[in-house]
């Protein structure tokens, strides 16, 4: 797998693809077994990737279980980014989530337990909590640091322009957002601003839940024809998308899902990647040996675009005038 620096602040090389941890264990009843999940992780790594992203509350705590047991020998080969808000108990006090610093105390001493290890290389509030003063959560992240724990911050799930706040307040390296083909709307202020700061860029969900993969279309049984009750699962533009890729796959002996994905790495987006089985794996990682050509990403763009909105679309129609 190719390796790349991770934003323009660390000088530290990461694995296009990142491994995502949602699905690592099974203690909320849906996941794969720790058994499973450890050879999911010896597959990822023997094809060269070295970075993996859980977090506390993944499985009730055993996603950072399965990552600890399986780095314990070779912990510092990796790059280990986890996240916390939500609690990792299933029955949680009302002090034990947010993002104040209780929370994250007791967040990060558990977490660091369950990988078996001294020190987490990216640490992350999960989201906003609308609650806990930006100050709050800074001078908890910077105790972190300056307690060695912790080697770099992130946000996931933060609104533009806190980041940019605590960005200017502190060293930050990344940020953590939703992004795929189906939903670009972080283009909107969040990734120009993390580009402009240097910070490298998470994209969870690039396959859109597997809605990108084609195989939940209108029509076919699954998870996502099941729960679409109210008919969006393939609007005009998730077909017109689906289509495309479709198509593209076509001519490039390709998946949609891998074109999907390519789609992804070619906005220097490192995509965060869901796989239960070894074969889905596999596949995903097929994605990063597709090299998009300018005309094919101006396609996908194209077919997939959206409203750039206010104040984007009142500053086109006036720039161009000088």
């Amino acid at each position: 797998m190719k390796h790349k620096l991770f934003g323009t602040q660390t000088g530290l090389p990461a694995s296009v693809l990142i491994m995502g941890g949602s699905q690592l264990g099974d203690r909320r009843g849906y996941g794969t077994p720790t058994q499973d999940a450890l050879q999911l992780l010896a597959a990822y790594t023997d094809a060269g990737g070295n970075f993996i992203d859980i977090s506390d509350q993944y499985q009730f705590g055993e996603a950072e279980e399965t990552v600890g047991r399986f780095l314990e020998h070779k912990r510092h080969d990796f790059i280990i980014c986890t996240k916390y808000t939500r609690s990792s108990q299933s029955d949680p006090s009302p002090a034990n989530g947010g993002n104040h610093r209780k929370a994250m105390r007791q967040a990060i001493e558990s977490s660091l337990k369950r990988l078996r290890t001294d020190y987490i290389d990216i640490y992350m509030p999960h989201f906003d909590d609308g609650v806990t003063p930006i100050e709050e959560t800074v001078r908890g992240l910077e105790d972190l640091v300056t307690a060695g724990k912790v080697l770099y911050t992130g946000l996931a799930n933060f609104p533009a322009w806190k980041v940019a706040t605590i960005a200017a307040s502190m060293p930050l390296t990344t940020i953590q957002i939703e992004y795929n083909l189906l939903q670009r709307t972080a283009e909107r202020e969040l990734t120009p601003m993390a580009e402009y700061v240097g910070l490298g860029i998470m994209g969870y969900s690039p396959l859109a839940g597997g809605l990108l993969t084609g195989k939940y279309r209108q029509g076919s049984s699954g998870r996502l024809t099941r729960t679409a009750a109210d008919g969006s699962q393939e609007d005009e533009r998730t077909k017109a998308v689906i289509d495309q890729l479709e198509l593209m796959a076509s001519e490039l002996d390709a998946t949609p899902g891998q074109i999907a994905l390519a789609w992804v790495l070619s906005k220097a987006i490192f995509p965060i990647i869901g796989a239960r089985t070894i074969a889905q794996l596999e596949t995903s990682l097929k994605a990063t040996d597709i090299l998009l050509t300018a005309n094919q990403v101006t396609r996908l763009d194209e077919v997939s675009a959206i409203a750039k909105g206010y104040p984007q679309e009142v500053l086109a129609s006036v720039q161009n005038k000088y």
